[in-house]
């Protein structure tokens, strides 16, 4: 089984072809095409390209979806201040579908 571990907006993800995953929001349209050239680690089988051995592989995909996150709340709280506040945010999200590494 081959995959591979390719970085976008500052985070790691480990995927296969054909799977689907939730990324940080991209700037591409529903229906396009996104490649990922910065590859950290491409597994073929057995034979594993970590590093420099795996420049120049790419991870390709298409977006299927657009959308906002579940809401995360904050509880700030100061003990014995009479302070507390409750604030929150909704990420922007990306879905993609892997659909192809080419290492």
């Amino acid at each position: 089984m081959s995959y591979a571990i390719f970085k976008s907006g500052g985070k790691q993800y480990r995927v296969s072809q054909g799977d689907v995953v939730v990324v940080d929001k991209l700037a591409k349209e529903e229906g396009a095409h996104a490649v990922f050239s910065e590859v950290l680690m491409v597994s073929d089988g057995g034979a594993i390209k970590i590093g420099t051995e795996a420049k120049g592989a790419t991870v390709e995909a298409e977006v299927i979806s657009q959308y906002k996150g579940e809401k995360v709340l904050a509880y700030q709280y100061r003990r014995r201040k009479g302070y507390h506040r409750t604030v929150g945010h909704r990420s922007h999200l990306t879905k993609l579908k892997i659909t192809g590494i080419k290492a």
